[in-house]
Protein backbone atom coordinates (compact mmCIF):
# COMPACT_ATOMS: atom_id res chain seq x y z
CA UNK A 1 0.00 0.00 0.00
CA UNK A 2 1.68 3.24 -1.08
CA UNK A 3 2.00 6.00 1.47
CA UNK A 4 -0.26 8.95 0.73
CA UNK A 5 1.53 12.14 -0.29
CA UNK A 6 1.66 14.61 2.57
CA UNK A 7 2.93 18.16 2.86
CA UNK A 8 5.04 17.92 6.00
CA UNK A 9 6.61 21.36 5.65
CA UNK A 10 3.80 23.00 7.65
CA UNK A 11 3.76 20.31 10.39
CA UNK A 12 5.86 20.30 13.54
CA UNK A 13 8.60 17.74 13.99
CA UNK A 14 6.70 15.94 16.75
CA UNK A 15 3.56 15.76 14.62
CA UNK A 16 5.61 14.21 11.83
CA UNK A 17 7.15 11.73 14.30
CA UNK A 18 3.66 10.83 15.51
CA UNK A 19 2.56 10.33 11.89
CA UNK A 20 5.59 8.12 11.16
CA UNK A 21 5.05 5.89 14.19
CA UNK A 22 1.30 5.68 13.61
CA UNK A 23 1.79 4.53 10.03
CA UNK A 24 4.64 2.15 10.86
CA UNK A 25 2.63 0.61 13.70
CA UNK A 26 5.68 -0.46 15.70
CA UNK A 27 8.51 1.03 17.71
CA UNK A 28 11.46 2.61 15.97
CA UNK A 29 15.05 3.25 16.91
CA UNK A 30 15.30 6.91 17.85
CA UNK A 31 17.88 7.81 15.21
CA UNK A 32 15.84 6.20 12.41
CA UNK A 33 12.73 8.00 13.62
CA UNK A 34 14.46 11.37 13.86
CA UNK A 35 16.16 11.02 10.48
CA UNK A 36 12.80 10.11 8.92
CA UNK A 37 11.27 13.25 10.48
CA UNK A 38 14.11 15.47 9.18
CA UNK A 39 13.78 13.95 5.71
CA UNK A 40 10.00 14.42 5.56
CA UNK A 41 10.22 17.97 6.90
CA UNK A 42 12.69 18.96 4.15
CA UNK A 43 14.26 21.20 6.75
CA UNK A 44 17.69 22.58 5.92
CA UNK A 45 20.13 21.10 8.42
CA UNK A 46 23.42 22.80 9.20
CA UNK A 47 24.41 20.32 11.89
CA UNK A 48 22.91 16.84 11.76
CA UNK A 49 23.81 16.08 15.37
CA UNK A 50 22.14 19.32 16.53
CA UNK A 51 19.03 18.54 14.47
CA UNK A 52 18.85 15.00 15.88
CA UNK A 53 19.25 16.36 19.40
CA UNK A 54 16.54 18.98 18.87
CA UNK A 55 13.96 16.54 17.46
CA UNK A 56 14.82 13.89 20.08
CA UNK A 57 14.28 16.45 22.86
CA UNK A 58 10.89 17.44 21.43
CA UNK A 59 9.82 13.78 21.23
CA UNK A 60 11.06 13.14 24.75
CA UNK A 61 8.96 16.03 26.09
CA UNK A 62 5.76 15.08 24.24
CA UNK A 63 3.44 12.78 26.21
CA UNK A 64 2.23 11.05 23.04
CA UNK A 65 5.56 9.21 22.85
CA UNK A 66 6.76 6.39 25.07
CA UNK A 67 10.37 5.25 25.51
CA UNK A 68 10.46 1.46 25.26
CA UNK A 69 14.14 0.98 26.12
CA UNK A 70 17.21 0.18 24.01
CA UNK A 71 16.76 3.39 22.03
CA UNK A 72 13.26 2.36 20.85
CA UNK A 73 10.37 4.83 20.85
CA UNK A 74 6.71 4.05 20.43
CA UNK A 75 3.40 5.72 21.12
CA UNK A 76 1.90 6.01 24.59
CA UNK A 77 -1.46 4.87 23.21
CA UNK A 78 0.06 1.47 22.41
CA UNK A 79 0.66 0.83 26.13
CA UNK A 80 -2.28 0.28 28.44
CA UNK A 81 -2.31 2.71 31.36
CA UNK A 82 -1.06 1.36 34.66
CA UNK A 83 -3.91 0.87 37.09
CA UNK A 84 -3.03 1.49 40.70
CA UNK A 85 -5.22 -0.28 43.19
CA UNK A 86 -5.57 0.21 46.91
CA UNK A 87 -5.26 -2.83 49.18
CA UNK A 88 -8.81 -2.34 50.53
CA UNK A 89 -10.41 -2.44 47.10
CA UNK A 90 -8.38 -5.41 45.93
CA UNK A 91 -10.53 -8.40 45.08
CA UNK A 92 -7.70 -10.94 45.12
CA UNK A 93 -6.81 -10.93 48.81
CA UNK A 94 -5.01 -14.26 48.42
CA UNK A 95 -2.13 -12.85 46.41
CA UNK A 96 1.14 -11.97 48.10
CA UNK A 97 1.08 -8.52 46.51
CA UNK A 98 -2.22 -7.59 48.14
CA UNK A 99 -1.09 -9.06 51.48
CA UNK A 100 2.05 -6.93 51.36
CA UNK A 101 -0.03 -3.87 50.51
CA UNK A 102 -2.43 -4.65 53.35
CA UNK A 103 0.47 -4.97 55.81
CA UNK A 104 1.87 -1.64 54.64
CA UNK A 105 -1.55 -0.06 55.03
CA UNK A 106 -1.94 -1.40 58.58
CA UNK A 107 1.56 -0.19 59.42
CA UNK A 108 0.71 3.30 58.17
CA UNK A 109 -2.50 3.31 60.21
CA UNK A 110 -0.58 2.31 63.38
CA UNK A 111 2.02 5.00 62.76
CA UNK A 112 -0.72 7.57 62.23
CA UNK A 113 -2.45 6.48 65.47
CA UNK A 114 0.83 6.77 67.42
CA UNK A 115 1.38 10.28 66.06
CA UNK A 116 -2.12 11.35 67.13
CA UNK A 117 -1.64 10.12 70.75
Amino acid sequence: MPEEVQDFTKKTEVDIAYYVLTHKGETMYYKDLVLDVIEKKHKPVQSLSAAISEVYTLINMDSRFHYEGDGQWGLTEWNPPEVKRHARSSSSSGSSTSRTAAKASRRKEKLFESIQE
